[in-house]
């Protein structure tokens, strides 16, 4: 992770580099930035085109933080679809709903994706960490508006219960991203090759993010 200062904000991004003829600057529906970049670009490249950028994202940045608090119109009835593990299913399929106001309804959910996502994180992270040959120091679900996960550099590494929405093979690739922090903490060109030894298409699993992040939410 990098961050640049600008009109006294600090602006975080990662940096993804690859065979490409330009830099280029991508901000998704959750406010990650990204900066895809020719594997030749140096760090003062990269922070020069994040400067000129600097007014466009710190503008989008805000959009994107409006749109959030905007509340989304949820069915929160036996019919009312929602998404887990990568398909729309309807509410009563998920989760009692018997008896139970929409308030309630929410509630329960949200308590569902939880339980659902401790699960599979569990099942699935012991697979990576064999392959990685790493361990982390604890492994939590969390809630949060702006990360899919996270690792500290005390080895420990939380993931979004929001995740629970996602098919297993993104919810892989969030695990196998936040797994290779705990040897590469910075997203440098070492910390891509290993997440690509893993999984070679993990870009796929970027842009799943990026194009339904915003109907991953309650």
């Amino acid at each position: 992770m990098m961050k640049i200062e600008f009109e006294n904000n600090t602006i975080q991004f990662n940096v993804l580099y690859g065979i490409r003829k330009k830099l280029s600057i991508h901000i998704d529906s959750m406010g990650l930035i990204t900066v895809k970049a020719p594997n030749d670009t140096s760090n003062e490249m990269v922070m020069s085109a994040m400067k000129r950028h600097g007014k466009r994202i710190l503008d989008q940045l805000h959009t994107i933080a409006e749109a959030r608090n905007i509340p989304t119109t949820r069915e929160y009835q036996d019919e009312g679809k929602f998404l887990h593990l990568g398909r729309y299913y309807f509410l009563h399929e998920l989760i009692e709903t018997k008896e139970l106001n929409a308030e309630e309804l929410k509630n329960s959910l949200k308590k569902f994706y939880f339980s659902s996502c401790r699960k599979i994180v569990g099942e699935r992270i012991k697979i990576y960490q064999t392959k990685l040959k790493v361990k982390p120091k604890t492994i939590e679900v969390v809630e949060s508006k702006t990360k899919w996960g996270s690792c500290s550099s005390d080895k420990k590494v939380t993931f979004n219960y929001r995740l629970a929405m996602a098919p297993v093979e993104v919810i892989d690739y969030v695990i196998i991203h936040e797994l290779c922090h705990l040897t590469h903490m910075n997203h440098d060109r070492s910390f891509w090759r290993r997440v690509g030894s893993i999984m070679p298409d993990y870009k796929e699993k970027e842009e799943y993010l990026v194009r339904h992040g915003h109907a991953m939410t309650l």
